[in-house]
């Protein structure tokens, strides 16, 4: 297979590396997203949060940490901007240590008002990908995650 092949950009080589592969797609993709989000003040990583937890309702911070794949340090750094911003409520558990987390008043009207900047740039990509490589691609990386992290939880025995 060629270096370049199944890309418009000559000078761009495939990477011999999944994960090396995976992160410079990852890091274009959150460039595009960041971009266009910049003028609603979310980020990409704060939208994704609002959007989980529009989905699931209320979340532990470990059970928000498990869906996203997100390293605890880096999500509480998060989570702490989301939380002085007033984009999400947070309880404690039965448990001290436990903490309890939903969109606020705040978050939900914030979600609400970047979800139209959001779904232009999900309609570009999909255009550029077609419909099948979208679907594709999605499937791909929900398998993956779900592999990989199902070896994370082995390792861990």
């Amino acid at each position: 297979m060629s270096e370049t092949q199944n890309t418009n950009l000559p000078n761009l080589p495939m990477l011999p590396c999944l994960c090396g592969s995976m992160r410079r797609t990852a890091r274009a993709l959150t460039q595009v997203y960041e971009k266009a989000l910049a003028p609603s003040g979310l980020t990409a990583t704060q939208m994704t949060i609002l959007q989980v937890l529009a989905r699931v309702g209320e979340a532990t911070q470990g059970r928000l940490g498990e869906i996203l794949a997100m390293d605890s340090t880096s999500l509480t750094r998060t989570l702490a901007v989301m939380s002085r911003k007033e984009w999400i409520t947070e309880r404690r558990g039965t448990d001290r240590r436990e903490k309890w987390l939903s969109l606020s008043i705040a978050g939900k009207r914030k979600l609400k008002s970047a979800e139209p900047i959001w779904e232009q740039v999900q309609r570009q990509v999909r255009r550029e990908l077609g419909d099948d490589g979208w679907g594709q691609l999605m499937g791909l990386t929900q398998r993956l995650t779900v592999v990989l992290t199902k070896q994370d939880r082995v390792a861990e025995r």
